[in-house]
């Protein structure tokens, strides 16, 4: 079953997960180029995966007793690389499709 169909729902998974609000995403299209957004994005998650990390240390080492938090940070860090991963799988696939194309 996949969710994403289309690049609309694609843009819109991915601007719920990296929390920007409707605000700061519309300043940030008419200065950001495409380049300096994908930058962003693989940097959010970039911290995303050292916050999960870095909480499942703190939970072994005994300094941090919710383990519902690390829970959440994991699922959390988890979702926004399996999100980047279809994200590159349906550009990967866009591409290949037009050079099939005939000119």
């Amino acid at each position: 079953m996949n969710i994403l169909n289309t690049p609309v729902d694609v843009l819109q998974a991915g601007r719920k997960l990296g929390g920007l609000s409707q605000a700061q995403n519309t300043d940030n299209d008419k200065s950001m180029g495409f380049a300096d957004m994908l930058k962003n994005s693989i940097n959010e998650i970039n911290s995303l995966q050292q916050q999960s990390a870095e909480m499942k240390s703190s939970l072994v080492t005994g300094e941090v007793n919710e383990l519902h938090q690390v829970m959440i940070s994991a699922e959390k860090s988890s979702l926004a690389f399996q999100l980047t991963l279809q994200i590159r799988n349906k550009v990967v696939e866009a591409y290949q499709e037009i050079m099939r194309m005939q000119v």
